[in-house]
Formats: structure tokens, sequence, C-alpha cells
């Protein structure tokens, strides 16, 4: 395994141990986004679009966590860009046990990951200081919502 296939697999191993805490999970209602803030000891900007909103989470890191929640209140997707993986125990909620499965499945590529399913869509790729990836439940976009938007 080349050095930047590790490095993609270490940090989906890292994300997996991290602890859980509470969170604007998926799935979850978009009321607790500031007990995130404080978790991941970010900064927060929030959006509003024509049928959900944004959160934007700004990680020390450098990496940015986005969470939608539809004007109901829930938090249908998550999405991330930066040089770290964010905590995805914390950000998938009770969908992360599904995608922690499917990374240790042995799979084509060692620097993308996808688990398909009809109720979760999770995609991860990235190397080593590029990391992104999104997840998002279908059956809960909201009405006029394209996946595209979910970055």
């Amino acid at each position: 395994m080349g050095f930047k296939h590790f490095s993609l697999a270490s940090a989906m191993l890292a994300a997996v141990l991290l602890p859980h805490v509470a969170s604007a999970a998926l799935g979850e209602p978009e009321a607790t986004v500031t007990d995130d803030v404080q978790q991941l000891k970010g900064s927060v900007k929030s959006m509003q679009r024509s049928n959900y909103r944004v959160h934007e989470i700004q990680l020390p890191s450098g990496t940015v966590l986005r969470e939608f929640a539809a004007l109901d209140g829930t938090v249908f997707a998550v999405a991330w860009s930066g040089p770290a993986i964010p905590n995805l125990r914390q950000a998938l909620g009770r969908y992360f046990d599904v995608y922690a499965a499917a990374a240790k499945v042995k799979h084509a590529g060692h620097r993308h990951l996808e688990v398909q399913q009809n109720d979760l869509v999770v995609q991860s790729s990235g190397h080593m200081r590029a990391f992104s990836g999104r997840a998002y439940l279908p059956q809960s976009l909201p009405a006029g919502t394209t996946v595209a938007e979910l970055r």
C-alpha cells in the first residue's frame, strides 16, 4: 500500500475511533448545531436557502463541516472538505456504524469510499491534507434540492 493510500485508510480509521459526542448529526434536530460548534471548538456561519438552512462550521484544523437542515429542523445532509476528516461519528450520528462497516470492506479505490443505500448515501474521498465528502438521506432532501448542492 502506497503512502497516499495509507493516509486515507489511517484517516478513516481515526474517524472510526474518535469518541462520540452530542451533535446535530445526520437525521437529528438542527437545534444542537451550537453544541457542535462548542465541541469542535469551531466557528459557525449560517445561511438560509429557499428550502433549507446551511450551518458552516470552520474547525481549527482548517476543515469546514456543513450541516444542511430542512425547514422542519431536521439535518438531512452533512458535507466536509479540508485538510482533515472531521469526527464522522459525530457528524453521521446513528448512521455512523453503516459507514464504518463499509470502510472495513475491501473496495476498488483506496481514495474513494461510497455507501449507497435506499436511506443513506455517503461519499468520501481524498488524500493527506485534502479530504472531502458528504452524507445525505435521499428520502429527506427537501423538494427542489439537488445532490449537487450538498457540498
